[in-house]
């Protein structure tokens, strides 16, 4: 039974971060996407102008908003965010591909697959990998920094945690 206000939350510690796409790898391999499908993509931020230059990384997936646009956005209602644990959930059968969440999502996760359906990370919880139920998704367990963090938070603070990624996912855009 999950606990009220409580949601799960894939938090990214940028300062963890050794940019290896590892997670990214880990997820496209153990979920077995098709080529141009990646459910977490990781980004490189430059920041400065040479001699002083730096750099630093955004891991990004579904955040599973707290208020998903997607959902909102969705013609089918085929998008939606299950009450217990906070998970944006897609009913395939009922997508139609239309689009329109990729275009309501601010930050581009959701991916058009060539069966023409919307498909999204669902942090792995419920999925079996060689027969076996996994704790702890793929691109979190592969993290050698431990910039990937499964847990659970409040609504307050999984709010927080995505205007921060919201910054960030900026700072990819403007370069």
């Amino acid at each position: 039974m999950g606990q009220t206000g409580m949601e799960y939350l894939i938090r990214f510690e940028a300062e963890r971060c050794i940019q290896c796409h590892g997670c990214e790898t880990a997820c496209k391999s153990w979920r077995g996407l098709e080529p141009g499908v990646r459910y977490r993509r990781v980004f490189n931020i430059w920041h400065g102008q040479y001699p002083l230059i730096t750099s630093s990384s955004l891991s990004l997936s579904c955040l599973h908003c707290v208020e998903p646009s997607c959902a909102a956005a969705c013609p089918e209602g085929a998008i939606f965010k299950e009450p217990e644990y906070g998970m944006v959930h897609v009913d395939e059968a009922a997508c139609s591909g239309c689009g329109v969440c990729v275009e309501a999502c601010g930050y581009g996760v959701p991916q058009i697959t060539g069966d023409g359906v919307m498909r999204k990370c669902d942090v792995c919880i419920d999925h079996e990998a060689a027969g076996e139920a996994i704790e702890v998704p793929p691109c979190v367990d592969t993290c050698p920094g431990t910039a990937l963090i499964l847990e659970r938070v409040d609504r307050s603070e999984k709010v927080r945690h995505e205007r921060l990624i919201q910054k960030l996912y900026g700072e990819t855009r403007s370069v």
